[in-house]
């Protein structure tokens, strides 16, 4: 107990009996026979005092929150709040419970105050509701056409804690068409709710940073890819505009709700991003009526042709997705947490360059099982007579999928799993430069036979005069600095797998939908585990008789006629002990060591997670992913930045830069205002300057976009 608790209830019981009492219109708590608080029922701040004194001296939030009747998320908030700021947090109005509705003629008063200027944030204030509820109501800003881009506050993404958010507001506008949204999605007959559509003007957008990456869908050809898993019009802009909120740091569809909605749709051509209530149906009936299969192969076709891979090398990797939920879904080994998991498996496929290209997904079971799927896919994608190298670490260096990957003519490198062998060949030291930097390399090559698979090239690389790893590889042609080369690039598919998860949430579940079914997978068979557990009990009686004997030749205790008399009942009891182990194995010999589950549980079911809406947000994910690293490769040619470059275009750019989209019925102009880096908004006009040599466009829009950089102020 801590020793503030102790002071005030010495000889107490334990926080365990804090009780509230309440009587003539006063709330009193007790614990044992100790007042603590003593208040009137209506007096929220003496309550909030009450709770956050509770909190501090000790008493655990399950316990207060049971006490004072509320939630244990709002008594972690407010205790949290009141850490952070202060008294000022307590003396807040409680907004548990469903908050009145904003009239008519309120939303009019608001639009009188926009127009004259006032932002939504002081609008929200007047009104007792959150800016982005007014910005759903509302719309968007519009502002007439050939005004000067307005100064946008720079706000961070995703909030702290604070209120449950408000309801959206029953008015005209974009709370309206969020609400027609809803039923339609809700009503399963497989229409589509109208979307606003973008109007004239010109738009402002704490986001328009994210316009950028259109030059990567439309170099990827992104409309033709969305457009297969479209099931009606605007659902392809609907989809660019998903793509765009992951591209904004929602790495969930539930926090898109942290995103300004009628800053973010105009993005994708659209009025006001929907509400979750009519997002989340929607992009479940888009993702029911798609084929997961076939879009994944319309995406990794599609990033192929936007930048062909001239070396032929990918990197294959197994990435866990550990599943929460309460079904019987299969376990897998979680390397994150360093134990086994419920959950399901990705297998990711990467370009040399660190671009994602196709995936495919599954029960965890390991690279020797999911690599054909995916070669399949990749193969497909390639085309036919594509050179392919597959590199893989040492996760996959089994001799099957050394032979699988020789049956579909692909070459393959990976490292050689311990013990390393002893080279027979001398190493010859070789001077490499790459990257305009030039060292000393020594290497031994040799021609080595592997089990079940046959002649492999072994490239040995030594470090201080010592093997400090060796490679094996099917290329019998490659320059030896090439593969060296290939395979140390493979950490890209290592730090695509982090940076993904991190930035884009591709270790998500997106949903639960599973398939119970019977569970047929071989499993360890406990009756071989019983006759395992015989034959070691065998082998340890045996070892004790031997042991026995031993002690007795060698203890200098007994006489010699002592010893000749127990000899013979020792040998005759490990002669009975062998006869023992040997029954042992004979009777462990023919169980097997698994079986199919069912026929040891006959009730024993799996469940099978659904891959088609976890498919589609997945393609939309990596689609966002390859348009920032395609963007951030193009900058940092300009910028010269290795270090950084990539949480500039991220953060600063796309995240982070604010501006202005003017829509015109013919065109498109983004305007975006100008970094407080000099260094960078000269990249970013370098930049700007070959994106707009050949406009892009919105995936299911024809108008060209043209991208310029607010003049620098004048001072």
């Amino acid at each position: 107990m801590p020793a503030a608790v102790a002071a005030i209830l010495e000889g107490m019981p334990e926080p365990r009996d804090l009780r509230m009492y309440e009587h003539g219109g006063r709330c009193v708590i007790t614990a044992g026979s100790a007042v603590l608080f003593d208040y009137a029922a209506g007096d929220a701040v003496m309550r909030n005092i009450a709770l956050c004194s509770l909190r501090q001296l000790g008493f655990r939030g399950r316990t207060v929150a049971g006490v004072l009747g509320l939630t244990e998320n709002y008594v972690a908030t407010l205790h949290n709040a009141a850490k952070r700021d202060g008294s000022a947090a307590l003396v807040m109005q409680d907004r548990r419970g469903t908050p009145g509705k904003i009239t008519a003629q309120q939303w009019e008063q608001a639009r009188q105050l926009r127009s004259g200027g006032v932002s939504d944030a002081e609008i929200g204030r007047r009104l007792g509701v959150a800016n982005t509820t007014v910005g759903r109501a509302l719309g968007p800003r519009v502002q007439p056409p050939g005004a000067g881009p307005a100064p946008v506050p720079a706000e961070p993404l995703f909030t702290g804690p604070g209120p449950e958010p408000e309801p959206e507001p029953e008015a005209a506008g974009a709370g309206a068409g969020a609400g027609a949204g809803a039923g339609a999605g809700g009503r399963g007959d497989g229409a589509a709710p109208p979307r606003p559509q973008a109007g004239r003007g010109v738009l402002t957008s704490r986001y328009a940073g994210a316009m950028l990456l259109h030059a990567f869908f439309a170099r990827a050809a992104a409309g033709q890819v969305l457009a297969g898993a479209a099931q009606g019009p605007g659902d392809v802009a609907f989809l660019t505009a998903v793509s765009m909120c992951f591209a904004l740091g929602a790495a969930t569809v539930e926090q898109f709700k942290h995103l300004a909605a009628a800053e973010a749709g105009p993005l994708a051509g659209l009025g006001p991003l929907p509400g979750l209530r009519a997002l989340r149906p929607e992009l479940a009936r888009i993702a029911d009526g798609t084929g997961p299969l076939e879009l994944q192969a319309l995406f990794a076709a599609a990033m192929l042709a936007a930048d062909p891979v001239t070396s032929g090398v990918y990197y294959v990797d197994d990435h866990f997705v550990p599943y929460a939920g309460a079904k019987p879904v299969a376990k897998g080994w979680n390397n994150k947490r360093g134990r086994a998991e419920r959950g399901r498996a990705d297998t990711h496929v990467t370009a040399h360059d660190g671009r994602a290209v196709c995936f495919v997904s599954g029960e965890p079971s390991g690279l020797t099982v999911t690599l054909p799927k995916a070669l399949a896919e990749l193969r497909k994608a390639a085309g036919p007579g594509a050179r392919i190298m597959l590199g893989f670490d040492r996760g996959g260096a089994y001799p099957q999928v050394f032979a699988h990957c020789c049956e579909q003519q692909v070459h393959w490198v990976t490292y050689r799993r311990a013990p390393l062998a002893v080279p027979a060949m001398l190493p010859v030291i070789t001077t490499v430069t790459y990257g305009g930097k030039t060292r000393q390399v020594a290497w031994a090559e040799e021609t080595v036979q592997l089990k079940d698979y046959g002649q492999a090239r072994q490239i040995t690389l030594f470090e201080d005069g010592k093997v400090a790893l060796q490679i094996l590889t099917s290329d019998f042609r490659a320059c030896p600095a090439d593969i060296l080369s290939w395979l140390k690039s493979r950490w890209r598919e290592e730090n695509f797998l982090k940076y993904a998860s991190e930035n884009y949430g591709i270790d998500k579940i997106c949903d639960y939908l599973a398939e119970i079914t019977e569970n047929t997978k071989n499993i360890a068979n406990p009756a071989r585990k019983r006759a395992s557990s015989a034959v070691r009990d065998a082998e340890k009686t045996l070892a004790a008789a031997e042991r026995d004997l031993a002690a007795l030749l060698t203890g200098p205790g007994l006489t010699a006629a002592a010893k000749n008399a127990r000899i013979p009942g020792l040998q005759e009891k490990i002669v009975r002990a062998r006869k023992e182990l040997a029954a042992a194995i004979d009777a462990r010999r023919p169980v097997p060591a698994k079986l199919p589950a069912t026929e040891i549980d006959p009730d024993a079911r799996t469940a099978v997670l659904h891959a088609g809406r976890r498919g589609l947000q997945m393609v939309l994910r990596l689609l966002a992913h390859n348009a920032e690293h395609w963007l951030s490769g193009h900058l940092n040619t300009y910028l010269q930045d290795d270090d950084e470059y990539r949480a500039i275009t991220r953060e600063t750019i796309i995240r982070g830069l604010a501006g202005t989209i003017g829509y015109t019925p013919a065109t498109i102009t983004v305007t975006l205002q100008r970094p407080s880096s000099r260094r960078i908004a000269r990249a970013l006009e370098l930049l700007t300057d070959e994106i707009n040599a050949v406009p892009p466009c919105i995936p299911g829009d024809t108008r060209p976009i043209t991208y310029q950089i607010a003049p620098e102020p004048r001072i």
